[in-house]
């Protein structure tokens, strides 16, 4: 709308200061995607994201570094094994993981933050629920993201591997059941470590503080259990080491990996829990799955208010 100005002594009505202008706007008639749409939209941008893909040069710098690092310890083992010409892998399939869980804590750290912390600190949450997208559409968006974010940083060292074991030229049936046994470890310790990391995520929108509460639980976690697993252990308790192990999430899936991939465990003495333990430690590891993404949907149910 204008407004004319009028002239010194001829004061119109009031009614006649409006005018309406016609500048052309016309309304959508192109298809309409939909929730589905919008959501794998986000999901394959927060992918994306994960490894600084479409964003900045720096941002693509830590990710990308994380998943060389994580890559280069397997390459290497292949290297040494057909050299050597070795009858086995020095880490089997489902141990890689477990031997760096320290460089994908620092992934999931990182990258956590990242995928919510600025949609809170900026109060741009409110807007993706202005269009067709729900808020479970946006938790499991960015929890899929994530998760498969992890799934790649974690698969392709043991694919590495296991390219490097055929080459040697060791048994392709050990070896292809010890992948795909790894497979599911890995992909286990992505739902849960994603959703960990998120949930610590969106309690703080400072990406800083995001960063450093994350670090804390995955490594302050793994390190009490690991001690309390040891003196345990020093003073032949071996009954409560496998029950220690649920207050950890690294631990968590190192005891189900151990019950039931037949996997040799990380706990001291080298004994896992029993299949009976095992049964617990899945049915926490699903809970705390489930936990986590229920949590997230009550932080953005609040958040979209």
């Amino acid at each position: 709308m204008a407004l004319d100005q009028p002239m010194a002594g001829n004061q119109p009505m009031r009614g006649d200061q409006t005018r309406i202008h016609d500048i052309g706007y016309r309304s959508y008639d192109g298809p309409r995607l939909g929730r589905s749409y919008a959501t794998r939209s986000l999901y394959s941008q927060s992918l994306r994201g994960a490894y600084g893909l479409g964003r900045s040069a720096k941002s693509k710098v830590l990710p990308m570094l994380l998943f060389v690092v994580m890559c280069v310890p397997a390459a290497i083992m292949v290297a040494v094994a057909v050299a050597t010409k070795a009858k086995e892998l020095p880490v089997d399939y489902t141990r890689y993981a477990i031997v760096m869980q320290a460089v994908i804590s620092l992934y999931v750290a990182s990258q956590a933050p990242q995928s919510v912390s600025r949609d809170l600190r900026f109060k741009t949450v409110p807007l993706y629920f202005s269009r067709p997208i729900e808020t479970a559409d946006y938790v499991r968006a960015k929890f899929a993201a994530l998760a498969s974010a992890m799934f790649v940083l974690t698969a392709a060292p043991l694919l590495v591997l296991y390219v490097g074991a055929l080459l040697a030229k060791l048994d392709f049936t050990d070896q292809t059941k010890g992948f795909a046994q790894g497979l599911v470890s890995v992909a286990l310790l992505s739902l849960l470590f994603a959703g960990i990391g998120l949930v610590i995520a969106a309690v703080t929108p400072r990406r800083g503080f995001g960063i450093a509460a994350v670090i804390a639980v995955l490594t302050i976690s793994y390190g009490a259990v690991t001690t309390l697993q040891a003196i345990a252990h020093e003073q032949n308790s071996g009954d409560a080491i496998a029950w220690m192990g649920l207050f950890s999430p690294v631990t968590l899936i190192d005891g189900v990996q151990s019950a039931f991939l037949g996997a040799a465990s990380n706990f001291p003495g080298g004994v896992g829990p029993s299949n009976g333990e095992g049964a617990v430690y899945v049915l926490v590891t699903l809970g705390l799955i489930a936990a986590t993404y229920g949590l997230l949907i009550r932080r953005y149910r609040k958040a979209a208010l």
